[in-house]
């Protein structure tokens, strides 16, 4: 019986009533529980470089941001994000005023989508979107309108593609703002520069705000190249970019993700982040500007690890078989499930542990039109490669 209070309205608010628990936390504690290999939630299971977790034991033990660090985050890392911008992308931000450090990309997008909608403002976002997008989208009183990427296969390679006639098509007079992620979780699908001008041309055209999430801005494969959809004429004054540490550094725990935008938009997202957690991760702020200012082939490096450890993996799904999509970015890996007789998600993966000894998502909750992503089903491969040869020795076996 669902708990009422006095006047027998329900204790959430009807905004989250369809969100529930996270399908991350379901995953996680059916792998607990089983004892399954966990490929479900996209968390390293090794830590970063060991200069990067000393210099935040440094920041500790020196007493830097043991106390509130400032609210727009420690000048530091600000100065750090912004040499990382135009460094990698040309981009020039100002650290005082161009620049938000906030607790992780979550936070980040929840900040984001609260400061620039107004009740009734429709969001276009990419369809499947992380989980996050749709709570923050409802909790802002904002319509989300998806726009599905739909598999394709050219030339032997298989894909998830964006219809850029079906994105603009579901642009109205009440859109306010898109809402795009690339490199894209969970498909694995990097936006091209040819995409990206299109999308900056609909936004200019019909003058509206974006926000990218762009964490897995560093782990893109093969050809696969990420280019900030600020850098596209007409964008930098509308576009509000969110970056994270978690993902290029290993330390999602850490929780520390940043904002850049011009000062009128970061001001906004400031306004709705300081009434959320304030400030967060004081030492690790410090930390993580060190880790920004590591030399190129760091990145380099641990990209080639996670293009190995990609092709493992989805050699193994191929092999266990699996329909596969090799991911151009992230460290996910959608496959699909109907080669292996199977069409319902849900029910494979509340099964897999059982049959295999493996944890996966189901790409279903990722959509709107629940439909479309039913018989998809999404591996991590941010994992020890041991770990990873285990998990495909187990699901050989749903080859028979």
């Amino acid at each position: 019986m669902t708990p009422m209070s006095s006047s027998a309205r329900p204790f959430l608010n009807r905004r989250l009533a369809e969100f529930g628990t996270t399908i991350f936390a379901e995953m996680s504690a059916l792998a607990v529980r089983t004892g399954a290999i966990n490929l479900g939630q996209g968390f390293p299971d090794t830590d970063g470089p060991e200069e990067i977790r000393e210099a935040a034991v440094r920041a500790l033990r020196d007493g830097r941001g043991n106390q509130y660090p400032p609210g727009p985050g420690v000048p530091e890392l600000r100065t750090a994000v912004a040499g990382h911008q135009h460094r990698r992308y040309g981009l020039a931000y100002d650290p005082d005023t161009e620049v938000l450090v906030t607790a992780g990309a979550t936070e980040a997008i929840a900040a984001s989508l609260l400061a620039l909608l107004e009740p009734g403002d429709e969001v276009v976002a990419l369809e499947p979107y992380y989980d996050s997008y749709a709570a923050c989208i409802a909790m802002a009183g904002g319509t989300r309108v998806p726009v599905t990427l739909r598999p394709h296969t050219t030339d032997g390679d298989a894909a998830f593609r964006l219809d850029l006639d079906e994105l603009r098509d579901a642009v109205t007079d009440r859109t306010r703002l898109l809402l795009l992620n690339t490199p894209h979780n969970p498909t694995g699908t990097v936006l091209t520069r040819d995409e990206l001008a299109a999308i900056a041309e609909l936004a200019v055209e019909r003058d509206l705000l974006v926000v990218t999430d762009e964490v897995y801005e560093h782990l893109v494969f093969d050809t696969a190249v990420h280019i900030p959809l600020a850098s596209f004429p007409g964008m930098r004054e509308r576009t509000v970019t969110i970056g994270s540490a978690g993902k290029t550094y290993a330390f999602t725990g850490w929780k520390v993700g940043w904002v850049t935008a011009t000062p009128a938009l970061v001001t906004a997202v400031r306004s709705a982040k300081q009434y959320l957690t304030y400030v967060a991760s004081g030492p690790f702020q410090y930390a993580v500007a060190e880790a920004l200012a590591l030399p190129d082939s760091y990145v380099a490096a641990y990209r080639e690890d996670m293009r190995a450890k990609r092709d493992l993996l989805a050699t193994g799904l191929e092999e266990a078989g699996f329909g596969v999509y090799r991911p151009a970015g992230t460290y996910f890996v959608t496959t699909d499930i109907r080669p292996l007789g199977e069409s319902d998600g849900f029910a494979f993966c509340r099964t897999l542990p059982e049959r295999a000894g493996v944890v996966a998502v189901p790409n279903a909750v990722f959509y709107d039109h629940r439909e479309a992503g039913a018989p998809f089903v999404r591996f991590a491969f941010c994992k020890r490669t041991s770990v990873l040869e285990e998990a495909v020795r187990r699901l050989k076996t749903l080859a028979g």
